[in-house]
């Protein structure tokens, strides 16, 4: 066993990555709520 270790950082997100991911949440959230409400959701763009 070394007696070093090494340990990978992820680079912090974009302000892109950051906004995408955001609207990811919000467009899984308004499905989530459309299928409780028995709406058919809307597959695409």
């Amino acid at each position: 066993m070394s007696d070093t270790t090494s340990t990978a950082f992820n680079p912090a997100p974009s302000i892109f990555a950051r906004f995408m991911a955001s609207l990811d949440r919000l467009l899984l959230t308004w499905h989530e709520a459309s299928v409780r409400n028995g709406d058919v959701p809307y597959f695409g763009l």
